[in-house]
């Protein structure tokens, strides 16, 4: 796939208490940003006993003509949204920021292992204007082409000798 527009995103994140026998903290994905702030990454921004929220760090949205339609989807949503994955770190703070999407497909790709932090957070206006520009300029309906199978070769099946 070819980036054909990218743009940068600041992630906020919070470390959330728990009060659980399994474990004591939880990491979110609260927000993104247009444009990341002059910032290192990590910074605390705020703090309560409850939680701790931080600039996570900047990151590169990238958007490929060929996913024109899974961003559509999400411009169509009820709520258009920005996909945050975070992985275990052996650093501190104990995650790494992984990606940020909109594409909703990409987003549940990254659910599937199991060990990524993947929240969806409400798209920034400024974001969503950019993606609907980049969907009207870019998007190519394609048809739905049902694939054909073969014919099994019933005379070659038969003449398959079980056990030989």
């Amino acid at each position: 796939m070819m980036i054909t527009d990218v743009t940068e995103v600041g992630v906020i994140v919070e470390r959330r208490v728990l009060k659980n026998p399994w474990a004591d903290h939880a990491w979110v994905p609260v927000a993104v940003l247009a444009g990341a702030p002059v910032a290192a990454p990590w910074t605390v921004l705020s703090e309560t006993p409850e939680a701790t929220r931080y600039f996570a760090g900047a990151f590169q949205l990238q958007l490929f003509a060929s996913e024109t339609g899974m961003y559509r989807d999400n411009l169509h949503s009820r709520q258009p949204s920005l996909w945050i994955s975070l992985r275990p770190s052996r650093t501190p703070p104990g995650v790494a920021l992984h990606l940020v999407t909109a594409d909703p497909s990409e987003a549940e790709a990254r659910t599937e292992p199991g060990t990524d932090i993947v929240e969806a957070v409400p798209m920034p206006p400024e974001i969503e204007k950019r993606l609907a520009a980049f969907v009207a300029a870019h998007h190519v309906e394609r048809p739905f082409v049902k694939r054909k199978r073969d014919r099994p070769d019933i005379e070659a099946m038969a003449r398959k000798i079980p056990g030989k």
